[in-house]
């Protein structure tokens, strides 16, 4: 799915002042505290106030990526923030049914253990018990994706915990409950408390055989780098592979509502103020994400002609 187009943006469409003036207020499901979720949100909700004042998005808790997707088919959100893998999922499950409005960032996923650990591989985790994240969160269902590729299954070959909050896994590395901790996403508050207990932290990542593997069982993940600093004391580089994550509509959202949000993400790209978090969500990134056009919101793919985005 990644990595398919990449078309560059076109002249920026302006709204009219009429649509401008008109306030439009839209749910946005996000995701329990501590999770990469969280503090996107956060930035795009602010940021976007100060492009479109009158675009106001309203972040509604829920239990993350796959609860998520289930709100957005009901219709009981209008957008919703979802990883590739559970976005796969549904529509596997429901074709058609979510559209995308956006990219939102690429999801590297690994493990982090304690810089005093034993475990250097994930061969050996295997048995160890792990913390894979709060169930239904896109980190836990892309760890799923990962280990099957491998061969591995969470629950039957490690003793796997699921804890309730993001927020919680930390606690279980440190009182040696459990021997690494499984999560996906950029500067990851999990993996920065880790990163900053006195043993430091190790990262532990899919080797290119096995990441060769995982893409050959899951063809949409995809090799990606955390890049140098992202986390305390992380001096180089570190390959792996995720997926991207996106801004979800449900399909029947007003489509001049999802074109409005479609031209002000545009002019945040330009942003001089735009913070680090939304530095990928990009009309780029969309569009190398997506299989298809046929893919993204009405309003969106309007707006992409109108700008000279797409044909």
């Amino acid at each position: 799915m990644l990595g398919r187009r990449i078309l560059v943006a076109g002249l920026l469409f302006e709204a009219s002042p009429a649509a401008v003036a008109q306030t439009v207020s839209l749910t946005l499901g996000t995701t329990p505290d501590g999770g990469g979720f969280a503090p996107y949100s956060v930035a795009l909700i602010e940021t976007l106030k100060s492009i479109d004042r009158d675009l106001q998005l309203r972040p509604v808790d829920t239990r993350g990526s796959t609860d998520n997707a289930a709100r957005l088919q009901a219709g009981s959100i209008d957008l919703g923030l979802v990883s590739g893998e559970v976005f796969d999922e549904s529509e596997a499950r429901a074709r058609g049914r979510l559209k995308i409005v956006s990219v939102m960032y690429y999801t590297p996923g690994m493990f982090a253990v304690l810089g005093n650990s034993p475990h250097r591989t994930i061969s050996d985790l295997r048995g160890q018990a792990i913390v894979w994240q709060p169930r239904g969160t896109g980190s836990a269902v892309q760890a799923r994706y990962v280990m099957h590729g491998l061969g591995l299954d969470v629950d039957r070959d490690f003793a796997e915990i699921y804890p309730a909050n993001f927020t919680d896994g930390p606690e279980y590395i440190f009182d040696g409950s459990a021997a690494a901790l499984w999560a996906s996403g950029l500067r990851l508050p999990s993996f920065v408390r880790i990163a900053e207990h006195p043993f430091g932290v190790r990262f532990i990542a899919p080797n290119a055989e096995e990441i060769a593997r995982i893409r050959a069982a899951h063809p949409f993940l995809v090799p990606l780098t955390v890049p140098r600093g992202t986390y305390p004391g992380q001096t180089e580089p570190i390959a792996t592979i995720g997926s991207a994550s996106f801004i979800v509509a449900r399909p029947d959202l007003d489509e001049a509502h999802v074109h409005r949000l479609a031209a002000a993400l545009h002019k945040l790209e330009k942003f001089e103020a735009r913070p680090t978090y939304l530095a990928q969500t990009t009309t780029a990134n969309t569009l190398a994400s997506v299989e298809s056009p046929e893919e993204l919101h009405p309003g969106v793919l309007r707006y992409f002609r109108e700008a000279g985005i797409v044909p």
